[in-house]
């Protein structure tokens, strides 16, 4: 026997393609389009989401039993706000710079609708290691719509990854530069963010259909 059960492990795969939070759920979209524009920040915030969904959802579950139905809300908001200031604490000794770039969408982490869905919808009915798989698995699957966002965005808006250039050097004209290829700079404006999250969607969703066609 694995180390997880068939159910448990569901509970990180179903986000991952099947029912991930994106693509399927529609939700977390605001970021999805505000810091894709980088990979790295793309990378940043979707392990940030990791901790917070991580970790909330298991102490949600530990005090499900004794939250007060009337203020679970209130309970929750606290929760992720106390955990969304140590990934922004963090960031600002380690990565002042992307810190700033990422600016308020670190502290909207608080207001994502995908961790109070999942505080909500299973922790307050689960135990913590269920919990914890869900908030995983979850948290997985909004972070692989955000790095593939991220990383098409700035490969194709500005020749780079990571800060690193890919294509080659637009003003010395090497590599793609020099047989005319140029940046779109279109890739890093909101709207074609949408247009790429849209892609994934469609993409995402057409191969559900046709899984569920064949079964």
């Amino acid at each position: 026997m694995g180390l997880l059960s068939k159910k448990d492990a569901a509970l990180i795969t179903d986000p991952f393609a099947d029912n991930n939070p994106i693509t399927i759920q529609v939700l977390g979209i605001c970021s999805a389009l505000a810091i894709t524009a980088e990979l790295k920040a793309s990378i940043v915030m979707a392990v940030s989401v990791l901790f917070v969904l991580g970790i909330g959802n298991v102490v949600i579950s530990l005090m499900r039993n004794i939250i007060p139905s009337k203020i679970r809300i209130i309970v929750q908001l606290i929760v992720v706000a106390t955990l969304v200031i140590i990934v922004d604490l963090v960031l600002k000794a380690f990565q002042y710079e992307l810190s700033k770039t990422l600016g308020a969408f670190i502290g909207l982490i608080i207001t994502n609708c995908i961790i109070m869905g999942r505080f909500e919808a299973f922790a307050l009915a689960n135990g913590p290691w269920r919990s914890f798989l869900d908030g995983i698995g979850n948290a997985i699957g909004y972070g692989v719509i955000l790095i593939l966002v991220g990383f098409f965005r700035e490969l194709l808006g500005s020749g780079t990854l990571l800060g690193f250039k890919v294509l080659g050097d637009p003003i010395e004209k090497t590599g793609l530069y020099a047989i005319g290829y140029e940046n779109n700079g279109f890739m890093l404006l909101a709207p074609m963010a949408l247009i790429v999250v849209g892609i994934i969607i469609w993409i995402q969703r057409s191969r559900n259909e046709a899984l569920i066609e064949d079964n």
